[in-house]
Order: C-alpha cells, then structure tokens, then sequence
C-alpha cells in the first residue's frame, strides 16, 4: 500500500542546522526539517492568514510571520506549560523581557534545575520559565510525564547541551516583536479549525500528535485520526498535513482523495525516516 499511494520527493533529509531555528523549544515531534518545504508551499499557494492548530513549537507559524509569507498567524496548543510559554512571549506587559532575563541570569546546574522542576508552580511567568527549562534539560525535549533529564547529552556536556542562555533570549525577544502579527489561543485545535475551515484566505498547517510515539511524548496525545481528516476535507482554503508512514493514515488520506507523498528526515537519535506530507494538491513539490 504504501509503495502505491506514496510518491517519495527526497530519500536526503535537511540538514536543519542550516535552518533558521525561531522557536525557544526543542519540540518533540518538531517541524525545523520541513522548514524549506513549508516557504515553497506558502509561497505557491498565497494565503493571508496561518493556523496552526497543534503547534507545539510552532515552528511553521513562526516561520511564516519572520518571512513575511501571511500577514498573521494562530498558534494553537493544548499543552498548559507551553500555552504559558506562548502567552509570556506575546504578551504586552513585559512578559518576554522577563522571560529572556530569567533565562540569562539563571545557573544552570542540576540542582538548581531540580529545584525549579519540583517547586510548586507558581505564576504563568514561573511556570513558562520552568516549562523552557524542563523543555531543554529532558531527554528528547519530552515534556510528558515520566520523562528524565538529560546525562551525557550532546559531546557529554549533559544538562548544558541544549541549554544556550543567548540564543533562547535573542529567539524570545525576536518573537515579541513580531508579537502583533500572531495569536496564541490555547484551546482544542479541533475546535479553533471547525470555526475556520470556510475561509478562502486562511491555509492550515496541521501536524497532530502521530499514531505511534504519540502517548510518549506529549501529555495531550489522543486524535480522532478520521474525524481531522473529515475535518480538513472541508477546509475551503488550502492546508498542509504531516504524518507518521502509517497504513492507517494512508488508508484514511487515499478515502478523503488527498494527495500524499513521502519526505525523508532524521530524527533525535539520527536515523533517516520517512513521514508524510498530505494535502489536496502536491504539484508545489
């Protein structure tokens, strides 16, 4: 089945270290490697507005803003740790300036990570730092339960390896900038999509927790798989869909009469795989 529905576009993975990386998270499941397949396809399919209904990192969104591909964009997340995230970077009462502050001034050590992941939450600004912080020090980025810190890391710097106090700040207070061109609504995504789906001028972007490794690595994991892809069957405007290669998926996308193809990428641990690119016409690829 899936030789016969998929058209495979690139068996070589992007190298994401030569992608502008916008985003403070290390989002499990994230979307940097498809970066340079989402400008071509906004820029093929003109749309005025973005959203994105499982955002996570919201790496497609912010994209999109930085590059000047929408005029505005909706980041949408279920998550309460990163919706604080979302909403103390774009806030107007400082909230990104104090973000990137705590970040800056903030010793990294295991003790005082410890000390901050196992305090009791405090305001949203606490808990946005504490979620940044958890985002960075686990393994894999993995903000669900049961996830552990990081040990060797990266060239065994440990907690250190994806912890870089300048960049997270520079990425933050370029964000805030732009904070008056994108929404953050934490909210269902399946919900903020029925609201939208007969509007000409909105494109979606939607990457929802896979079939798989979901469970493991989000804390919101369950989709009704069928009823998103009758949902975006009804999408007037265009949309871009992502997956894990599943018999389940392809089966659902060949009954909904979308276009599917394969896209080779690396995941944490380096391995070249293939996920699946959905929409209603690929011809942009």
């Amino acid at each position: 089945m899936q030789e016969t529905l998929c058209a495979c576009v690139s068996r070589m993975p992007i190298n994401v270290a030569k992608v502008r990386q916008l985003s403070p998270f290390r989002y499990p499941g994230g979307k940097t490697w498809l970066v340079p397949y989402v400008r071509r396809w906004l820029r093929s399919r003109p749309a005025r507005y973005l959203i994105e209904p499982f955002a996570g990192g919201g790496i497609v969104s912010l994209t999109a803003i930085f590059d000047d591909l929408v005029e505005r964009a909706t980041i949408v997340e279920l998550d309460e740790g990163v919706a604080a995230v979302w909403r103390t970077i774009l806030s107007d009462n400082g909230g990104a300036d104090w973000l990137a502050k705590r970040i800056l001034e903030f010793r990294l050590t295991k003790r005082n990570v410890a000390a901050v992941l196992d305090a009791e939450l405090g305001d949203e600004r606490e808990q946005a730092f504490a979620t940044i912080l958890r985002n960075r020090c686990q393994r894999g980025g993995i903000l669900a339960p049961g996830a552990g810190l990081m040990k060797e890391g990266e060239n065994g710097r440990g907690l250190r390896s994806r912890w870089y106090a300048d960049t997270l700040a520079a990425r933050i207070e370029a964000i805030a900038q732009r904070r008056h061109r994108i929404t953050f609504l934490k909210a269902d995504g399946f919900r903020v999509m029925t609201e939208h789906v007969g509007e000409q001028e909105t494109a979606l972007f939607v990457d929802p927790p896979y079939t798989i490794a979901a469970k493991r690595l989000y804390v919101h994991w369950k989709v009704d798989h069928g009823r998103l892809f009758d949902l975006v069957g009804q999408v007037r405007g265009d949309f871009l869909m992502t997956y894990d290669l599943a018999d389940e998926i392809l089966a659902l996308a060949r009954l909904a009469g979308f276009k599917t193809a394969r896209i080779a990428m690396k995941n944490t641990h380096h391995a070249v795989m293939d996920e699946l690119l959905i929409g209603r016409d690929l011809s942009w690829l």
